[in-house]
């Protein structure tokens, strides 16, 4: 402005003096192309760090483009988990854990502002939730996993959630016991007669609920006395469908006389029914099996349905009380892998007839219900040194 007395022109500071951006910083990606990027007034040193962590990464072939980790955690996860599996059942459970647990925290928040600090608060909020501890292990899992994704995209330098200071949740420990046999038979009397084979061939076979509500009388094989285990029965998206076993493998299970007699009782009372329903996904191609278990009308149910109305009724049926954590359907699974380690039957036999991939899994399910070997041990040894 001009100062009237001596006509000299001053400058004045106004109230945007220092909140313009003043400096502008060029360089080269690695591409080729041209960037920029702008900083405000007393902030040179900034820009001049930023420049020089620019040209260094070009150099070092460890250039990270500073807009790419804007991307919003929930659109960069669903991107992510497109690529996660071709089964469509697995798909549904990490998107249900997504936007159950970890979008409503992480929503909109870009995928480079998520740091440690971040993480810990996080895992701080699924406690106070009084989540499994198991299924917060799942759940850090599933973003750890993104994370790393985003590093290899290229979108942040390094994963949050193997940060020193981060503390992955450890997996509870639930120490599997057994039902007594009286309690096996006592369920079993409470299930309707339609829907009493279920038992049978859950405690006397050890197949899953989704692998009992789809056998077909065709998977027995009477004269090589074996099943073969090749489907079963699920939701996806609201629709039930055919399905290979857990982890798409098929297995031979051997096939006790007393199973096979229940089925072919259950036949003589109920016979089986044609059911036709797409395999694998709603849409696809459809198979029709002639299932052992179905409703008066013909009809499959899910396992939530059965669960909810056959299982828990058998239950208010003869009066027993029903603890979820321990008297699901998968209780059966237990009873038979109790009942082969007790006559001796090996764990990786035990791990190849439940169907798990790993025997290391079976083992540290089930080793406190291997019978103890001291006994033989010491005959052994006492044999050998006394002749």
């Amino acid at each position: 402005m001009r100062d009237e007395l001596t006509g000299e022109t001053r400058r004045k500071r106004t109230d945007l003096h220092g909140t313009g951006l003043r400096y502008k910083v060029r360089y080269v990606d690695p591409e080729g192309r041209e960037r920029s990027k702008s900083f405000p007034d007393r902030r040179k040193k900034a820009a001049e760090d930023f420049l020089g962590e620019m040209e260094s990464g070009v150099r070092s072939g460890t250039y990270l483009d500073p807009d790419a980790g804007r991307v919003p955690f929930r659109e960069y996860a669903e991107s992510w988990v497109k690529g996660q599996s071709s089964d469509a059942s697995s798909r549904q459970s990490i998107e249900s854990r997504l936007r159950s647990q970890l979008y409503p925290f992480f929503d909109r928040r870009p995928i480079d502002a998520i740091g440690p600090a971040r993480v810990r608060d996080w895992l701080a909020w699924l406690e106070e939730r009084r989540l499994d501890g198991t299924y917060r292990a799942v759940l850090f899992d599933t973003l750890s996993s993104i994370m790393n994704a985003a590093v290899e995209d290229k979108l942040i330098r390094d994963n949050p959630c193997q940060a020193r200071s981060i503390k992955k949740p450890r997996r509870s420990t639930h120490r599997v016991v057994p039902w007594p046999l009286e309690r096996v038979r006592a369920v079993q009397e409470g299930l309707t007669q339609r829907w009493r084979l279920a038992a049978d061939v859950g405690a006397g076979l050890g197949l899953r609920q989704g692998e009992v509500l789809g056998l077909s009388a065709s998977d027995l094989d009477p004269a090589e006395a074996v099943v073969h285990v090749v489907r079963q029965l699920r939701i996806i998206r609201g629709q039930l469908v055919f399905a290979p076993p857990k982890g798409g493998k098929s297995r031979l299970v051997p096939l006790p006389d007393e199973v096979r007699v229940a089925v072919a009782a259950h036949r003589r009372s109920f016979p089986p029914v044609p059911v036709r329903l797409p395999w694998l996904e709603p849409g696809r191609r459809t198979v029709e099996v002639e299932l052992l278990l179905s409703n008066e009308r013909g009809e499959p149910h899910s396992g939530d349905h059965f669960n909810k109305v056959m299982w828990r009724g058998a239950f208010r049926a003869v009066g027993l009380a029903y603890a979820p954590r321990t008297d699901g359907m998968h209780a059966l699974r237990h009873f038979y892998a109790s009942t082969l380690l007790a006559g001796g039957v090996s764990i990786k036999e035990v791990a190849e007839y439940l169907g798990h991939s790993d025997p290391g899994f079976t083992l540290r399910t089930y080793t406190h219900l291997v019978p103890s070997s001291h006994a033989r041990a010491r005959q052994a040894v006492d044999k050998r040194l006394r002749s």
